[in-house]
């Protein structure tokens, strides 16, 4: 799989398959998107490679550094501690964004009240998608 972001500065390859492809919800990844929701995938160390310029990161929070392209501000990847060994990059930057679907929404617990969602996927409490912890259901999830 190949991606890059909007100028095309950065770029880089992963070898298949990807260990996961969740659509979060948390803050964070809200405000770095500038999106109501984005959708991720995680890849481990080894799996990947910048074929490109390098993106630049940034420390968001203990424990978690983010990636976007010094360009023109495409966000990449992020990486957590929690997480270690696994870089997960934004689905959206892939050159074939379907090649991948997501099968679980993390941090529904943050999702936006007026985002209305009806796709029937499994929510979790938090991003650590390792760690799921289901959810009570939610009524307004449809």
């Amino acid at each position: 799989m190949h991606g890059h972001c909007l100028c095309g500065s950065i770029t880089f390859e992963v070898d298949p398959p990807a260990l996961s492809c969740v659509t979060c919800h948390c803050d964070s990844c809200r405000r770095q998107c500038a999106a109501p929701m984005t959708t991720y995938f995680g890849v481990r160390d080894g799996q990947w490679r910048w074929t490109g310029t390098e993106p630049k990161t940034f420390t968001s929070s203990p424990g978690v550094e983010r990636s976007f392209c010094p360009e023109c501000g495409t966000p990449i990847s992020f990486r957590s501690q929690a997480m270690s060994g696994i870089l997960h990059l934004y689905v959206a930057t892939l050159d074939n964004p379907d090649a991948l679907q997501p099968t679980l929404h993390v941090a529904h617990e943050e999702k936006l009240e007026w985002l209305r969602l009806n796709d029937d996927l499994p929510v979790c409490i938090g991003p650590d998608y390792t760690q799921v912890q289901p959810l009570p259901e939610d009524p307004h999830s449809t």
